[in-house]
């Protein structure tokens, strides 16, 4: 499966279970370990769990990778590794204190490319 497809895949995933504000970083250029990087509110430790479960079991479906993930324990940021895409599912307080859109390099135009997949 092509990138683009898989980026969809996962965003389509998200939306399912209603996920917020998600937002796809091109990666690739500031790394080798990954092309992409998508990163998306839950409401609730409950739906970060939620939603990063969906996510992994739409990409087993389809027969992709699926790495190990991170965080299911607290539910607070979750992280999925499905080899060149990491999959960051966050509580929004988290999701702030952490900046990854800003860490990454990417800022503003991160959140304008929201959702464009």
């Amino acid at each position: 499966m092509n990138i683009e497809n898989k980026i969809k895949l996962i965003v389509d995933a998200l939306e399912d279970i209603k996920a917020q504000d998600i937002t796809v970083l091109e990666t690739g250029k500031l790394t080798s370990l990954f092309e992409r990087m998508v990163i998306a509110n839950g409401t609730s430790n409950r739906q970060t769990r939620a939603l990063a479960d969906n996510v992994r079991v739409k990409m087993k479906e389809a027969n992709e990778y699926v790495g190990n993930t991170e965080g299911e324990d607290t539910g607070d940021w979750v992280l999925l590794d499905l080899g060149d895409v990491i999959v960051h599912v966050m509580l929004p307080a988290v999701r702030t204190h952490y900046n990854l859109e800003e860490l990454w390099g990417a800022g503003e135009a991160a959140r304008a490319r929201s959702k464009s997949v």
